[in-house]
């Protein structure tokens, strides 16, 4: 007995001595960041008054920081991007591992944890940092494509072990990447609760991207694109987005993105609920084929979203719980959106946060800090003396940081951390059980817990799941019984492609008739992706709202207006094509289901389809059922061309739709010969319709005639500058991005620079020589306070990023009089405020009741509107020889 007690006594120590946290060495620093206050800006900056918001790390540490993560136990992950969005030379970026090893908010240490080019989105996890970047030909030096990475770190030194390991190649546009740079390509990675990682793919779209089981993707455009963390499963999740950098998700997998503006159309941020398969229309269908998108939540003007995240943490206000919390580098602000639940989807209204200059990403860690980074002017090819990261919490914050939960000896402990109030430390443990492979029982008993919260009941559902695979069907099955859950049940038994041949259909069946559009959504979603034949004719009941509306021919359709009556039927139809369900949908034709039937052939580019549609015609009486019918098969006239990167992407793309660049298929000719017969036996009064349809499809029927229409912005061919460049007025016409990239190219003349200066009266408010009178900002220097770039950014965007000296400054004396404009100059008792016209002021400070700096420039936009790119050249290289 003895012998055994001692042996269990024995056994409990060195159970306990596994226990203990290893130890780590932590050099504490008191050295306060004193950043940003040395912006001219931070004394004005926002800043929510229950909110402490410090400087964290400064450009001499991570200059140009383009993304952020923060792991779990709060060691900060920053991309250093010294290319930016427009440069092209390799060997400029790096990321950064940034310490506080005792949690009092003072950084302690760093390290270089890797080298990489382009670093574009980082999510660190466990001992694994993922990474999004650009790749480089080393013997071209050219930009060769971007690859999803991860490093490890196994020995917790903060620097990456060894080379990365690719989980997908190739998953940009190496054509754009090397002529315009990474400003519209791939950007944001974040993981959801259902253990995959989502990417935030811009507009450049990808071609023959490739996951580490050799899967090949293409897609023309933006989306979201998703793979596991193993680099398996690379699938498209949703498709037909501007331009987005990131995306947040919530604990219930609703995905919100903040698309990006900055394309020199005038095409405005949208804010959006993405929904697995859905199809957002960017550029051909968003604008003259609304009735066949997911429109976005809103229009919310200019901008240019970047970093996002959804905040889940129980230990903040709740004024700041719970919501998307969204970057927008063109606005210098994070924003939030209140999201309200609609049917399927949301409604939303946003609401300012906390400003920043140039933000660009924002995370959180697992005891609660917040972490935000910004640009802070560092110019479209990135600064070395620019950027830095604050850390944000609430007042009086009791700040406990998350153990590793790696550390932790038992498993049942760790599945005890899947019952957290935020998402952080529920994916932290999620995360860990995976690795361990074990604790799937306990997890189930949390899922099946009716007293605990959605969140957590969720995220066991989706950690159960990806621990049991095909044996953990059984009970996912029981749990969609379970009304509350049956949502999340439905997706989790859906998910993984590999398991779905043992997934029955019935619960999916069954929730089509639920009185929850969410779990009717997961159920069309689920049955698209199961693919079995037998669920096409219940999938065909779901009904087409009224809201099922094509815009009138040359006017644009609500593509930024809630619709969430639209969801069901949309998700129904990209279910079906996935079925490839064109014999049933053709058979639906007479029938009542016709609508959905018609909506779905219009992406059927089969001869069945073809002769289903004119069959339908020519046994039908019905005027109205016969355009409808007409309408499809024009639709179908012709197809997508096959991508192969040599065209699609412009700042100004052709918007017309319902295709980019078409090609005649198998069965063109015979909707053609159809519809030539028809349009003959047409009156004179039909034959109209047949225009309609010439133009709203573009077919090219000389006989159909047309009817006059706006023509389709084009892009700009900034490649072509020898055409351009001395273009009066093209400075106004081009983005900024474009204007930059000319700038490259056009050097331009110093000495017709000085003639500028002159014409364009800038000397009104600029002094160049001491001896001078001061008026506004001295230029004398600005060639050695600035490079090329950050002059022409300040010139035709005063407001982007105002440095010291060069802000403008409101005062109100004790008389009540206001005055606005430049400090020329100051002393312990007087100052000069000197006006937009030239004119100086001089006050005693003891007058003063009040003085603070302005966030918008004094300077107006537009002044250089007029000028060609020769001569903002020319302008800019005057202003560089001033120093």
């Amino acid at each position: 007995m003895f012998r055994k007690t001692g042996y269990l006594f024995l056994t409990s120590l060195l159970l306990a001595s596994c226990q203990q946290k290893k130890e780590v060495v932590c050099t504490p620093s008191d050295t306060v960041i004193n950043y940003p206050s040395g912006d001219s800006l931070a004394n004005v900056l926002k800043w929510p008054d229950d909110l402490k918001i410090t400087g964290f790390s400064g450009p001499d540490v991570n200059p140009s920081p383009a993304c952020m993560a923060v792991s779990p136990t709060g060691e900060v992950f920053v991309g250093v991007d010294m290319m930016g969005s427009l440069g092209k030379d390799m060997g400029k970026g790096f990321i950064k591992r940034l310490v506080d090893c005792n949690h009092d908010g003072i950084m302690d240490s760093y390290t270089e944890f890797a080298r990489v080019d382009n670093p574009r989105g980082i999510l660190a996890i466990g001992n694994q940092v993922f990474v999004l970047h650009t790749t480089f030909t080393e013997e071209t030096k050219k930009a060769n494509n971007m690859d999803l990475i991860v490093f490890e770190d196994v020995d917790n030194d903060g620097v990456a072990d060894g080379p990365a390991k690719v989980l997908i190649k190739n998953i940009s546009n190496s054509k754009y990447l090397q002529e315009r740079g990474t400003d519209h390509a791939t950007n944001g990675i974040q993981m959801g609760i259902d253990g995959w990682i989502y990417i935030a793919v811009g507009d450049f779209g990808f071609h023959n991207a490739t996951d580490a089981e050799g899967t090949q993707l293409t897609m023309l455009g933006g989306g979201i694109v998703r793979v596991r963390p193993d680099g398996t499963g690379m699938e498209v999740y949703t498709h037909g987005l501007r331009n987005i950098y990131d995306v947040a998700i919530d604990p219930f997998m609703n995905m919100f993105v903040r698309g990006n503006t900055n394309d020199g159309g005038g095409w405005n941020i949208r804010f959006s609920h993405q929904i697995q398969s859905a199809e957002y229309g960017y550029p051909m269908l968003f604008k003259h084929f609304t009735e066949e998108i997911i429109p976005a939540m809103a229009d919310l003007g200019g901008g240019s979203g970047t970093g996002a995240l959804y905040m889940n943490d129980d230990r903040w206000p709740a004024n700041y719980n719970n919501v998307p919390m969204m970057a927008d580098w063109g606005r210098s602000y994070l924003y939030f959106h209140r999201v309200t639940k609609d049917k399927a989807s949301f409604t939303q209204e946003v609401e300012d946060f906390i400003q920043l200059p140039q933000i660009t990403d924002v995370d959180v860690d697992g005891g609660g800090a917040m972490y935000l980074s910004a640009w802070d002017g560092a110019g479209y090819s990135g600064s070395p003396d620019k950027g830095y990261v604050v850390r944000v919490t609430p007042k009086d914050f009791n700040y406990v940081p998350l153990e590793n939960v790696a550390d932790i000896y038992w498993t049942n402990d760790v599945v005890a951390l899947l019952k957290s109030g935020n998402a952080k430390t529920r994916q932290s443990a999620q995360y860990e059980l995976l690795r361990r492979g074990k604790g799937a029982d306990a997890v189930y008993k949390l899922a099946k817990n009716a007293d605990l919260s959605l969140e957590v009941r969720t995220a066991s559902i989706f950690t159960f799941a990806q621990l049991t695979g095909v044996d953990g069907i059984e009970c996912l099955v029981a749990l969609t019984e379970d009304a509350a859950v049956q949502e999340f049940a439905l997706r989790a038994l859906a998910d993984r492609k590999e398991n779905i041949a043992n997934v029955p259909l019935e619960p999916f069946l069954k929730a089509l008739k639920s009185g929850s559009d969410r779990v009717k959504a997961a159920a069309i979603v689920g049955l698209g992706r199961l693919g079995r034949q037998e669920a096409v004719n219940d999938l065909l009941e779901v009904a087409v709202p009224k809201s099922f509306v094509a815009p009138e021919l040359n006017t644009e359709g609500p593509h930024a207006t809630p619709n969430s009556d639209i969801v069901l039927p949309h998700l129904a139809v990209k279910a079906l094509v996935s079925l490839n369900a064109v014999d049933a949908a053709v058979k639906a034709l007479d029938t009542d289901k016709k609508d959905l039937a018609l909506w779905t052939l219009r992406y059927m580019h089969s001869p069945v389809a073809v002769d289903g549609l004119i069959n339908a015609y020519e046994n039908t009486t019905s005027p109205t059922y016969k355009r409808a019918l007409l309408n499809t098969l024009a639709r179908l006239y012709f197809q997508e061309a096959d991508y192969d990167t040599s065209w699609w992407w412009s700042t100004r793309p052709d918007t017309h739709g319902p295709y980019y660049k078409t090609v005649e298929w198998d069965e063109t000719a015979k909707i053609r010969d159809f519809m030539m017969a028809e349009w003959e036996k047409a009156s004179d009064n039909d034959k109209l319709f047949y225009s309609e349809l010439n133009v709203k499809y573009r077919l090219a029927i000389e006989d159909f005639g047309t009817i006059e229409q706006s023509a389709p912005k084009v892009d700009l061919p900034v490649m072509d500058l020898e055409k351009i460049k001395n273009k009066k007025g093209q400075v106004g016409e081009s983005s900024i991005e474009d204007i930059m990239l000319a700038l490259q190219e056009v050097k331009g003349d110093a000495s017709k620079g000085e003639a500028i200066f002159k014409s364009q009266a800038c000397f009104t408010c600029h002094s160049l020589k001491s001896s001078e009178t001061m008026k506004g900002p001295f230029m004398g220097q600005i060639g050695s306070i600035m490079n090329r770039e950050q002059i022409a950014e300040s010139i035709i965007k005063p407001n982007a990023s105002i440095s010291q000296g060069f802000s403008t400054v409101q005062i109100e004396t004790k008389g009540d009089d206001f005055y606005v404009g430049f400090i020329t100059q100051e002393s312990a008792s007087d100052l000069t405020i000197t006006n937009i016209a030239g004119v100086p002021t001089k006050l005693k400070k003891s007058d003063i009741a009040s003085r603070k700096e302005l966030e918008t420039s004094m300077m107006p936009a537009g002044l250089v509107n007029a000028l060609s790119f020769e001569e903002l050249a020319s302008l800019i290289a005057f202003l560089e020889n001033q120093k």
